[in-house]
């Protein structure tokens, strides 16, 4: 029997459920909220909470060290000119913020979601979702064709959902858990029916996986460097702990017997007994006499905290060969570094940025074929599908190394557009705007009109010109 509606929401509501722990997980390491691992039950109940909050923190480097080479600049169609529509609609969703944070989410958890949709009938918006409010289900044996997509949300006491089909749009309320879900009024103008026909023919919610692989699931960045990072922290620990006890030397007083001090009646001033000494004293006043014969006093060395650190340096140089993170991003030392240098170590993390664009882009290609189809433009909508997403260059050069190489660039015959997109940072809005006032440059040679390039000729008085010389008196 075929899955009703009501029954496909339940169900992928409870896959959002089952992997809300594993994306907890990941979110967590993210921030830092991470349990101290690898110490001996000892060690835990000796130290108790003091090092609970405690956290070397490189599960944020590393995916951050990616995502902020990660920029789109716009999208091409597929004869390659620049779809200045899907820029507008890119800007007017503020996509141009919204998307750092959706990569940056899809690198933490392993996926984030896009959606496009008329959430009042009439503007196309383009939000993005984190992996515990939406999910993706693909036809069997299609990895690419959405079959179904449901977004879920809190407000208040109320949950809400929308599961998406390619054919009719179904939107769902329950008032707490233990009711069952019914069509939505709540939020909807009175008279609007709660489930409507997809306008768009297709699921608008578009998944953007990170580390898709052929069999499985997306993975996030932080698999190979949590292990590591409850190790590091796990040595920090060790390291806090014996530098409060060990890290000063200590000494021993040989051959005398414990300061003790006697213990008086108040009522009869007579000696009742005896009681330690407290040694806090000694060491305040930095005083100590020995009067028995023999007495000596011995030292213990400091301990040596350089083990740890040789240990955690280890660590943070297995974390940086595994996620392909400069060494300079962990260590943060730059001494007598050449620019050759710098970029042979940045080579790995470059190559990573250049895949995931790959990866990324087209998630980002559908979402941009949505939107042109929400527009009502299916021309332009298979043109984007076909198209390419301009993301800005992944490697950081110094502004002489861009200029050198444009220039050399320049004399094999390059175009100026094509070297303009080369500069970072360049927007098609802006490499348009360099188009149009070259254009007018050369329309005002070309027109004889120098001035409008230059300004106007100055007067003649205000030339230079040397004044004439008074005349010179004849001489007899």
């Amino acid at each position: 029997m075929a899955e009703t509606p009501l029954q496909m929401t339940v169900r992928l509501r409870a896959k959002i459920e089952r992997r809300k722990n594993e994306t907890r997980k990941w979110s967590d390491a993210y921030e830092g909220k991470r349990p101290l691992l690898f110490a001996s039950p000892e060690f835990s109940a000796q130290t108790g909470g003091l090092f609970k909050d405690f956290s070397d923190n490189w599960c944020a480097t590393v995916p951050d060290a990616t995502v902020e080479r990660l920029m789109p600049l716009g999208f091409r169609l597929e004869d390659g000119t620049v779809d200045q529509a899907a820029a507008t609609a890119w800007r007017k969703s503020e996509c141009d913020v919204e998307i750092g944070l959706a990569l940056l989410e899809a690198l933490i958890t392993g996926r984030s979601y896009a959606l496009v949709w008329k959430p009042d009938g009439i503007n196309t918006e383009i939000t993005f979702e984190h992996a515990a409010n939406a999910i993706v289900e693909y036809v069997p044996g299609r990895r690419r064709l959405r079959a179904a997509g449901l977004k879920a949300w809190r407000d208040g006491a109320w949950e809400f959902a929308t599961l998406f089909t390619p054919d009719m749009v179904y939107r769902w309320q329950r008032k707490g858990r233990s009711h069952e879900w019914t069509g939505r009024t709540v939020g909807l103008p009175r008279g609007e029916p709660s489930h409507i026909k997809n306008p768009l023919g297709v699921v608008p919610l578009v998944e953007l996986p990170n580390r898709g692989r052929l069999h499985g699931k997306p993975r996030s960045e932080l698999v190979t460097v949590l292990p590591l990072q409850d190790s590091v922290n796990t040595l920090w620990a060790h390291l806090l702990t014996a530098s409060d006890g060990l890290a000063l030397p200590a000494r021993a007083i040989l051959g005398m017997d414990r300061p003790v001090r006697e213990i008086i009646d108040p009522e009869s001033g007579e000696v009742v007994g005896e009681e330690d000494e407290p040694i806090d004293k000694f060491r305040s006043d930095r005083l100590l006499w020995l009067e028995k014969e023999g007495a000596s006093i011995a030292e213990f060395s400091a301990a040596d905290l350089d083990n740890y650190l040789r240990v955690i340096t280890k660590a943070v140089e297995h974390i940086a060969a595994q996620t392909r993170t400069p060494a300079t991003y962990l260590s943060g030392q730059l001494i007598n570094v050449s620019a050759d240098a710098l970029a042979a170590s940045e080579a790995g993390l470059v190559a990573k940025v250049t895949e995931r664009q790959r990866h990324f882009g087209a998630g980002l290609r559908e979402v941009m074929r949505l939107e042109a189809l929400a527009a009502g433009e299916r021309g332009r909508a298979e043109a984007l599908a076909l198209g390419t997403v301009i993301w800005r260059d992944p490697q950081f050069r110094s502004d002489s190394q861009y200029s050198d190489a444009l220039v050399k660039l320049k004399s094999i015959g390059v175009p100026d557009e094509a070297l303009w997109e080369r500069i970072p940072g360049v927007t098609p809005d802006e490499i348009a705007r360099w188009k149009r006032m070259r254009d007018d440059q050369a329309g005002a040679i070309l027109g004889g009109n120098v001035a409008a390039l230059y300004g106007p000729k100055p007067p003649e008085d205000a030339q230079g010109e040397d004044e004439p010389a008074d005349e010179l008196p004849d001489v007899a």
